[in-house]
């Protein structure tokens, strides 16, 4: 293997405000917290990461790349849904079809994710 993923980073205005929605999201808590930016991660010697990085710009377009979500702990996927909308997040139209397999949602600063329903593995 040549190159695997470590860290997933994500721009935002509010660092600590992005940062604590996936934190609740994840439930992962914050590993290291510096002036341009947090890390949290399953914990210090996790193998993958979220670092959300301070930028002065706000989101403007849709995302190129974004993160799908899966439930997990025996929650249902409505219950899941109750839970990351009262965390913060919007639903959000990004063209996708009526019939989809997944909610497309967004974080406190726009950055787009999905919810998947399936628990197959397919979106």
């Amino acid at each position: 293997m040549g190159s695997r993923i470590c860290v997933i980073a994500i721009d935002a205005i509010d660092t600590k405000t992005v940062a604590g929605f996936w934190s609740r999201v994840l439930d992962w808590p914050i590993v290291h917290e510096a002036e341009d930016g947090i890390s949290i991660a399953p914990d210090e010697e996790a193998q993958l990461g979220v670092d959300v990085f301070a930028v002065p710009e706000r989101k403007t377009v849709k995302n190129r790349l974004h993160l799908d979500l899966r439930v997990t702990n025996g929650l249902t996927v409505a219950q899941e849904l109750e839970r990351l909308l009262g965390l913060g997040a919007v639903k959000v139209d990004v063209g996708q079809p009526e019939d989809a397999r997944w909610t497309v949602l967004a974080d406190p600063e726009g950055n787009e994710f999905c919810l998947l329903h399936g628990s197959d593995g397919a979106p």
